[in-house]
């Protein structure tokens, strides 16, 4: 499949009927507050097309923030004021994080929801990226911005569900290794998604 092919045959799957996701999918016993006040958010899933096929950016997160210091994210973050929507925060968030210009990518659709162990709300917007950029990493927040290929994110087989102790609880969650890089809890759950729609083994 080229790569203009695959990543239209990933915009085509995201109309697929799917349910939400959670940071406690994996978790069952959790039980969560009802009525929890959940703060929207939405990140950008950008795929990219190249030499060396189709792939989705990345960043991995300075060490020096107070959240989630040095783990694998998408560019993105909490909704602000000023944003019309989830989307536009994502647009936002991902030229101030990677220097993605918003008029440089095409919107295809988005994931299912995903709630985090943090109180967020996150709207996956998946997007092409239409010409070639240099990412221009946000040096307050974004350590480095990489690449991976939709191929590895997409097949199912990838992925594996591994265990730590958090704030005394045992916690399971998804992983997608590639390489030197540890792509972990909401990202890859994400990903999860992803590849849950596009059907790969």
């Amino acid at each position: 499949m080229s790569v203009p092919d695959a990543i239209a045959a990933v915009g085509a799957a995201l109309g697929r009927a799917r349910q939400p996701t959670s940071d406690f999918d994996l978790n069952p016993e959790t039980v969560l507050a009802e009525g929890r006040r959940l703060r929207p958010a939405g990140v950008l899933v950008p795929l990219m097309p190249g030499e060396r096929g189709a792939r989705v950016v990345l960043t991995q997160r300075s060490s020096a923030l107070k959240h989630h210091p040095g783990q694998i994210a998408f560019p993105g973050g909490k909704q602000e004021e000023g944003d019309a929507d989830v989307t536009a925060a994502a647009l936002r968030e991902a030229q101030e994080e990677i220097g993605l210009d918003p008029a440089n990518v095409e919107i295809l659709g988005y994931l299912p929801t995903h709630e985090t162990v943090t109180g967020f709300i996150v709207t996956p917007v998946v997007a092409r990226v239409l010409f070639p950029y240099t990412p221009v990493p946000e040096e307050a927040e974004v350590a480095e911005v990489f690449d991976v290929p939709l191929d590895h994110v997409l097949r199912c087989s990838r992925y594996r569900i591994e265990a730590r102790y958090w704030r005394g609880t045992m916690r399971r969650y998804y992983t997608v290794p590639f390489g030197p890089y540890y792509i972990w809890g909401a990202t890859a759950r994400m990903l999860r998604s992803l590849a849950d729609v596009a059907g790969r083994p």
